[in-house]
């Protein structure tokens, strides 16, 4: 991102009923706890406010909406943008039948158990760090159920500040990737899921959450999974899963389970997480989470692609 910084500032930019934080350090505000300011950071109020302010906001200055942090990784030189972050006014569920509408920065869990309570089954989102925003940029997905198996339509912001809904066929959903309007901001989803017994629904998330503790890292600062799993195979969490094409087999098959740069570490538990182990720059995991793709393709031609975003500047 390019923007001088001389073009934002209190004065080129519009007065927003939310809050606008200059220079705001993003770090805290990311799962792995790293990374440098953003120019701005803005708080909308709701729906209409965000409106405005892209509306008015001058074309040349970029903005980047950010999640909860969850699966990203800022630079440590910052963004250069208005960085946007959904919040209170964004995190409603509301439930009609089998079809749930859900805010962008509701959390997926938080979903999945509102969904589970009213019988509808959404339980895969249970066991997905994140936002429901986040879920939907990424087709976010396990035990064999991604998001686009679910998605009906979704409210969107342009960055020009018209509000547009989409659907399933205009996002074009692929593993772990789908086609999000440039700059536009993601408000809400309506999801529509299979009908269950709230009991029953509940007992398979309780499951799902006593295998993912038993298998990952979840108390260490992460970000999930670091890579794709290649070709686009996707954990089931079924019996009969193959391994042969995880990530953290070719990871594990390259010697890197366990390697460190700096603060950086591929998690022992589970190599596909890299983990701030304390002390960890950007810079450190960034450059880890390269030197393992050098180490795979070297050591089977497969080339991973990484999952976690990764944004902003190093530093100068």
């Amino acid at each position: 991102m390019s923007n001088p910084a001389s073009i934002i500032s209190p004065e080129t930019l519009p007065k927003p009923r939310g809050t606008l934080t200059f220079d705001r350090s993003l770090a805290e505000l990311t799962w792995l706890r790293v990374g440098g300011p953003a120019d701005v950071l803005f708080q909308p109020q709701d729906v209409e406010d965000l409106q405005d302010f892209l509306r008015d906001l001058p074309p040349q200055i970029e903005v980047f909406p950010m999640g909860v942090g969850s699966n990203l990784i800022v630079r440590d030189g910052g963004i250069r943008a208005v960085v946007i972050r959904l919040g209170r006014g964004f995190n409603g569920i509301e439930i009609d039948g089998d079809t749930v509408t859900a805010g962008a920065a509701a959390l997926d869990a938080h979903v999945a158990r509102r969904a589970a309570a009213a019988g509808v089954d959404l339980t895969f989102l249970r066991t997905i760090p994140g936002a429901i925003g986040g879920a939907v940029a990424m087709n976010a997905g396990c035990y064999g159920r991604y998001m686009a198996d679910v998605f009906q339509s979704a409210r969107f912001v342009t960055r020009e500040g018209a509000l547009i809904t989409l659907s399933s066929e205009d996002l074009a959903f692929e593993y772990r990737n789908s086609a999000m309007p440039e700059g536009g901001v993601l408000v809400d989803a309506v999801l529509k899921g299979p009908m269950g017994e709230p009991a029953e629904l509940e007992a398979r998330m309780d499951e799902q959450l006593k295998k993912r503790d038993e298998t990952q890292p979840t108390k260490d600062r992460t970000a999930g999974s670091t890579f794709r799993n290649p070709a686009g195979f996707s954990s089931t969490g079924k019996a009969d899963d193959v391994h042969d094409l995880k990530a953290w087999k070719v990871i594990d098959d390259a010697g890197m389970r366990g390697a460190r740069l700096g603060g950086a570490v591929m998690n022992e538990m589970h190599s596909n997480f890299l983990t701030n182990a304390g002390g960890a720059t950007a810079a450190d995991l960034e450059g880890l989470g390269e030197e393992v793709r050098k180490k795979v393709f070297k050591n089977s031609s497969i080339e991973l692609v990484w999952e976690i975003k990764r944004i902003g500047e190093p530093a100068s």
